[in-house]
């Protein structure tokens, strides 16, 4: 018997919505993931993008745990000589909180074209509402994610 490969015609995208509110940043990024890469399909295919669509919303919401927000640096670099800034998750989260999460998510994506694909069926909002209310998304269950309110 032949091994299965799915075609791009077979490939059914569904939209997902999380509602990250008290949510462990990490936990909640390994679940979106692994929705983003199709993990959770019996078609999964590691070198095709046979995953869904995720909207994040309340991403202001999010927590870390353990200090990790004043601890753990996230770095930017201009792209000139000495043009590497850094700041706190806690800074980042005050400022851009979606792009808070965007960052943690794309993380555990593939690095290559295939991830940069995946992350584009990624949308994240700092607030409760979203403009994909035409897709009909499904809330998403992540599991164990909820954090200490």
């Amino acid at each position: 018997m032949p091994t299965y490969s799915p075609k791009a015609s077979e490939i059914t995208r569904s939209w997902h919505v999380v509602d990250a509110e008290g949510m462990v940043l990490g936990r909640l990024a390994t679940e979106v993931a692994r929705v983003l890469r199709g993990k959770h399909k019996p078609i999964f295919t590691p070198h095709l993008d046979t995953g869904d669509h995720v909207i994040i919303v309340n991403a202001d919401k999010v927590v870390l745990t353990a200090n990790k927000a004043e601890t753990k640096r996230v770095y930017r670099h201009s792209g000139y000589p000495g043009g590497l800034t850094s700041s706190s998750y806690a800074e980042l989260l005050a400022d851009r909180p979606d792009e808070a999460v965007r960052r943690t998510v794309r993380g555990m994506l593939p690095k290559n074209r295939l991830g940069r694909q995946m992350l584009g069926k990624l949308k994240v909002y700092a607030g409760p509402t979203h403009p994909h209310g035409a897709q009909q998304p499904v809330p998403l269950d992540v599991p164990g994610a909820r954090g200490r309110s």
